[in-house]
């Protein structure tokens, strides 16, 4: 997986405990904001059928490449593909010199080799399941190697370590079919999907507060669109990170587009994932989520993303001001229309 604000790595194990509490054999889960696509390869990993859904390019590809496709359709071709890739050289164009030149989030060498791969997997022109497990790579790859405090809206001064490790491409983790069925990824607006599929559990991780996670990882967007989008800054964003904004990422907004989500979800169970820093707080929240039966609230202490622990960055990459702290908390609001085996030390209370 890539590193990615937000991560539910830490917080998997409580996640998994409260869909699994729900859902049944044969179950099947939707994760309707997959981001980094952890959760829906956790979920797929535990035997359930998943819906992985993302509006980012790049973060759709994730959950096809490592979610949608099974081990036993592409792995073995998939392997072959990326060691023939390991030979091509390098291949330094405007991607290289965008972003390890204007930008330095990549050595050069690794940047030229980046850009050699992707231009193989342009002109292979695979499947799109075997596509997507060959950009997984990529990107698991590149990421690797970067040389930023873990978001993309600024580049370390000085190259990192890791950035001065030459490029490896492995394998994704692909996971064999569930026996429910085979998984599915999709790139829609989540509250439009939502009243168009039908589904055991919904888990809801949306952004919610003002980090957009198409300016945080412009650089994933560009290698997947593969576009050579107009760029602007000394971070060199994409020009559309100033246009394509989610309500979620705008405090007037996300009140609205969750209740109407919520709403139009026909799923018995929702498991609702929410820092407690977010633009909504726990009362908020627990209103949106009335009349869905019974509520239960886990709240689960973490530490926060290693990129938000650093500081606040300046425009070339130097670190100013002070890290944020170091611990916040997780909130797992859990809707459902049954009372359901979850720990005993926060009850559950009816919600009209």
């Amino acid at each position: 997986m890539i590193k990615y604000l937000g991560s539910k790595k830490a917080l998997l194990g409580p996640i998994l405990r409260a869909i699994g509490a729900a859902a049944g054999e044969g179950a099947v889960v939707a994760d309707l904001f997959s981001g980094s696509a952890r959760v829906a390869h956790a979920v797929k990993a535990a035997g359930w059928q998943v819906l992985a859904n993302d509006e980012l390019r790049f973060a759709q590809v994730l959950a096809r490449g490592v979610v949608q496709a099974d081990a036993e359709a592409w792995g073995a071709r998939a392997r072959r593909l990326l060691a023939d890739f390991a030979d091509l050289p390098p291949a330094p164009g405007w991607f290289t010199e965008t972003y390890a030149g204007q930008a330095r989030y990549l050595h050069p060498a690794n940047a030229a080799r980046i850009e050699a791969v992707r231009e193989a997997i342009r002109r292979l022109e695979a499947e799109p399941e075997l596509e997507a497990v060959l950009l997984a790579a990529l990107l698991q790859a590149a990421d690797r190697v970067d040389s930023s405090p873990g978001h993309q809206m600024a580049f370390l001064r000085a190259l990192a370590p890791r950035a001065l490790k030459p490029l490896a491409l492995r394998l994704p983790d692909l996971l064999p079919r569930p026996a429910s069925g085979p998984c599915l990824a999709l790139g829609e607006d989540a509250v439009a999907l939502a009243a168009a599929i039908e589904c055991d559990v919904a888990y809801l991780d949306p952004p919610y507060d003002q980090h957009a996670y198409l300016a945080n990882y412009h650089l994933w967007e560009t290698l997947v669109r593969w576009d050579r989008p107009e760029v602007y800054g000394r971070a060199c964003k994409r020009t559309d990170c100033r246009t394509r904004r989610s309500p979620f990422n705008r405090r007037a907004a996300i009140g609205p587009a969750f209740a109407t989500l919520v709403a139009a979800l026909r799923a018995p169970t929702l498991v609702v994932s929410f820092g407690a820093e977010g633009f909504l707080g726990r009362a908020e929240l627990e209103r949106m989520l009335a009349g869905r039966g019974y509520l239960h609230v886990l709240e689960v202490p973490h530490r926060r993303y290693a990129g938000t622990r650093l500081g606040i960055h300046n425009g070339r990459g130097e670190k100013v001001g002070r890290p944020g702290p170091a611990a916040t908390v997780e909130r797992l609001y859990v809707a459902s229309d049954r009372l359901l085996d979850l720990p005993a030390d926060q009850p559950w209370c009816r919600v009209p």
